[in-house]
């Protein structure tokens, strides 16, 4: 199914909240929480999309590897990346409960309110892209990176 073809406005909508979500946030960070909410929400699209992309902006092969087993291999990303990494975690597995305070104080400790605020858009953002992914059955493979210019 092409989406953004059957459901322009949709489309539209997703993508401004896209480009307004990452305002203000390091690119390398954002490009780790859309990785690990793919993997979560198992869209190969996107994994396939995000990793191209934190790799040709500069991201390590071996962080992005890793980032599926971060708890045990915490020394490789900085503390504020690990509390965007749990915050991911626990707003895209919401069939698990709530997000947990202690997962949201850590990282109001290292975020402030704003960038906090848009780190949750930017979770939810990925969370709807992986949605649309994994529903229509979007095949991964021939994404380059910065074929589309958000």
């Amino acid at each position: 199914m092409q989406l953004a073809k059957l459901a322009p406005e949709v489309y539209k909508a997703v993508v401004a909240l896209e480009i307004a979500s990452k305002k203000g946030l390091d690119p390398a960070l954002v490009e780790l929480v859309k990785i690990r909410a793919s993997q979560l929400n198992h869209c190969a699209f996107c994994l396939d999309m995000h990793t191209k992309d934190a790799i040709a902006a500069g991201e390590s092969v071996e962080r992005i590897v890793l980032l599926g087993a971060w708890e045990e291999s915490r020394h490789f990303y900085t503390e504020r990346e690990l509390a965007a990494i749990e915050l991911t975690e626990a707003v895209t597995v919401l069939t698990d409960g709530f997000v947990p305070d202690e997962v949201y104080e850590k990282a109001a400790k290292h975020f402030e309110e704003a960038e906090l605020a848009q780190l949750i858009a930017v979770i939810a953002t990925i969370n709807v892209w992986n949605r649309f992914g994994v529903t229509t059955r979007m095949v991964p493979g021939h994404y380059t990176p910065g074929q589309y210019k958000l």
